[in-house]
């Protein structure tokens, strides 16, 4: 006697699972989503937890520029005007869109800028340039201090505008400290909800930014963002 097992598969399902997978996935790109495999979305229902980064994802990535701080005793009594005219022709070679927004905030302020001689962007720190025979360096307090430059005086400042929210950037002039300039960058208005929809989920939301630890905190805490993982260089 002959036993024989048969199995059948409709060709419809064979089809019709990469078929969706595959349309799912282009439907996604199409609104910026980008998703790896289908094993990555298989897998997808195993989610806790929900990273987003922060410039341009929560917020709208349009920063602009709020304040310039002098630093009290500075040589040869550099104005307001004069620093944000060095840092902005210091930004000009910056991609960055903090620096974008510092250059546009003394354009709009009528400030005719320098051409730079040198430019370096330090990657997670900030930049490097010499604007008419000198020295400038803007970036965050690491990159100052790494730079054997003391930023102590302003820090109280700093966490000052961090606190409401803004990014505070430490400027040095031949290697003595010039001043802040921040910038604060709007939060999107559809973020709050987004986050929210997330928590109905049952996943935590967490944030992951470059940016300073106490101006993370105040958009985490507009937002509901649950947790803040900041000042975080491009190679971490």
């Amino acid at each position: 006697m002959l036993n024989a097992v048969i199995i059948a598969c409709p060709c419809a399902m064979g089809l019709a699972t990469p078929t969706s997978i595959m349309a799912g996935t282009g439907k996604g790109a199409e609104s910026g989503i980008l998703i790896k495999g289908g094993e990555a979305l298989e897998g997808a229902h195993k989610l806790d937890t929900v990273v987003l980064d922060k410039t341009g994802t929560l917020t709208r990535g349009r920063p602009e520029l709020t304040d310039v701080v002098v630093a009290n005793g500075i040589a040869n009594g550099r104005r307001e005007e004069e620093l944000l005219r060095l840092v902005a022709s210091a930004e000009r070679g910056s991609e960055h869109p903090l620096g974008e927004a510092i250059v546009w905030g003394a354009k709009h302020r009528d400030l005719p800028l320098y051409e730079a001689d040198a430019f370096e962007a330090v990657s997670g720190g900030g930049i490097r340039a010499r604007i008419e025979g000198r020295e400038v360096l803007v970036g965050n307090r690491r990159f100052l201090s790494e730079s054997g430059i003391p930023e102590d005086s302003l820090a109280p400042k700093s966490e000052g505008l961090a606190r409401e929210g803004k990014t505070p950037m430490f400027v040095a002039v031949d290697g003595e400290l010039a001043g802040l300039v921040a910038v604060a960058d709007v939060v999107r208005v559809e973020a709050r909800e987004a986050v929210e929809r997330l928590h109905a989920l049952g996943l935590e939301v967490a944030m992951l930014t470059g940016d300073n630890r106490r101006t993370a905190e105040a958009i985490a805490r507009e937002l509901g963002v649950d947790r803040v993982v900041a000042e975080v260089r491009p190679e971490e």
